[in-house]
């Protein structure tokens, strides 16, 4: 069915589901996976915080840091479960465009992905780079969300204080 499958994470709680769900199918298809995460580049004129404060060549090294954690993670579970990947770590103010780019390039038929589960006006104007990846990706995607999880309320997860991490963002090292 599946031969090859790339898995976008960004390192966060949720995303690490996605990468379980993603070592988990490969495992049982005898598949290859493919793990990315993407990063925004630098800017010189920008309001992001992190690159405001940094050189760019601070922010490159923060930002390949960062990206092999996150793809080091993935990889312990990829061989835990005894299953061949490969990481890739890319820079683009588009992740979805990035995402799509990759898979086509490294020929995977099948996208696995995260959803926060965002629904309304709440996703219309955040956006999410996985309903873009939906809507623009021939290959077929797979959006895992947290078992038995309604659709994120927003609201609910400010108030409890939760972060919500976006894929291409990079947080605090």
């Amino acid at each position: 069915m599946y031969k090859k499958i790339l898995v976008a994470t960004d390192g966060s709680a949720l995303s690490d589901l996605a990468v379980a769900h993603a070592v988990s199918l490969s495992a049982a298809l005898k598949a290859r996976l493919v793990a990315l995460t993407a990063s925004e580049p630098f800017h010189l004129l920008t309001t992001e915080a992190d690159q405001i404060a940094d050189t760019e060549e601070e922010y490159r090294r923060l930002v390949q840091v960062r990206a092999s954690r996150i793809l080091d993670k993935a990889a312990e579970k990829a061989e835990a479960a005894g299953v061949e990947m490969a990481r890739v770590a890319i820079e683009d103010d588009h992740p979805f465009e990035g995402i799509i780019a990759t898979a086509e390039q490294q020929q995977c038929d099948l996208i696995v992905m995260a959803s926060h589960g965002r629904r309304g006006l709440s996703a219309m104007v955040l956006g999410s780079e996985t309903t873009k990846v939906l809507t623009h990706s021939s290959i077929p995607v797979l959006v895992v969300r947290a078992e038995g999880a309604p659709a994120e309320n927003p609201a609910a997860a400010r108030a409890a204080g939760e972060a919500r991490p976006d894929i291409g963002r990079l947080p605090p090292i």
